[in-house]
């Protein structure tokens, strides 16, 4: 069971999902930000608000600046903790060697009426096609 676990989680597949799904919700927070910090006001100046303030700091820049510096810790974090170290244990598995089984009995068997036949072959002088 821990080795159908292993090869699930090298696969990369739930690796990939979980990275995109964290990045996705910290990139929506991003979307938020924009939107709560950028548009919304820029609307608000326009006209869709009552409450028309023409100051300069209407736009909420730190709520975006938080935002991006946050998707780019959570993109840090995944890489280095979960994309990192999966590729090392990737390139591990796929360098690793891999060792033949021993030849079962009938292998055996015919290996040795092969060279049989070889032998047989060489003292009678036929060739082998």
């Amino acid at each position: 069971m821990l080795k159908d676990f292993k090869e699930f989680i090298l696969k990369g597949n739930a690796i990939s999902l979980a990275v995109g799904v964290l990045i996705g919700v910290a990139f929506g927070k991003v979307v938020t930000a924009i939107t709560e910090g950028l548009i919304n006001p820029l609307i608000n100046l326009l006209g869709g608000s009552p409450e028309i303030s023409l100051k300069l700091g209407v736009f909420d820049i730190g709520l975006v600046l938080n935002a991006l510096i946050g998707l780019l810790i959570t993109g840090a974090i995944l890489f280095f903790v979960f994309v990192k170290p999966m590729n090392r244990l990737q390139k591990k598995e796929a360098v690793a060697p891999t060792v033949d089984p021993p030849p079962s009995k009938e292998e055996i068997l015919l290996a040795e009426i092969r060279d049989a036949i070889i032998a047989r072959d060489a003292v009678s002088g036929k060739e082998r096609i």
